[in-house]
């Protein structure tokens, strides 16, 4: 378990995303988190499920890594639950929008949802 660094707050989250910073995104998460992502590929009925802080790790690894900027522009914190937008761009000029809401428990991500749109 990687140790918790820095409580789960908005500009934690804001200076991890936009840091490029996985390993820093994935000690916020609850052993059990659960991700949920909804876009194009991953409707509402089935969107594509992320389980645990290894599988969440790998995620945000894989995100990180990506050639791309990302910009949180919007952060809204009430008691329990944190919700921010992020804007990411690719080299090649493709954008990329993201709304997602956490749910916190003990001081850690239990649940996000993402909804997100690119440029096709």
């Amino acid at each position: 378990m990687p140790p918790k660094t820095q409580p789960v707050n908005g500009a934690a989250i804001k200076n991890a995303i936009e840091g490029r910073d996985g390993k820093m995104l994935a000690s916020f998460y609850a052993d059990d988190a659960l991700v949920r992502v909804i876009d194009r590929n991953n409707p509402p009925s089935k969107p594509r499920e992320i389980r645990g802080r290894a599988a969440i790790s790998t995620f945000w690894d894989d995100i990180c890594s990506r050639a791309m900027t990302h910009k949180v522009d919007t952060t809204i914190a009430d008691g329990d639950n944190l919700a921010f937008t992020q804007a990411c761009a690719y080299p090649d000029g493709t954008k990329v929008f993201c709304a997602a809401m956490l749910e916190l428990k003990d001081g850690q991500i239990a649940r996000q949802t993402v909804v997100q749109a690119w440029d096709e």
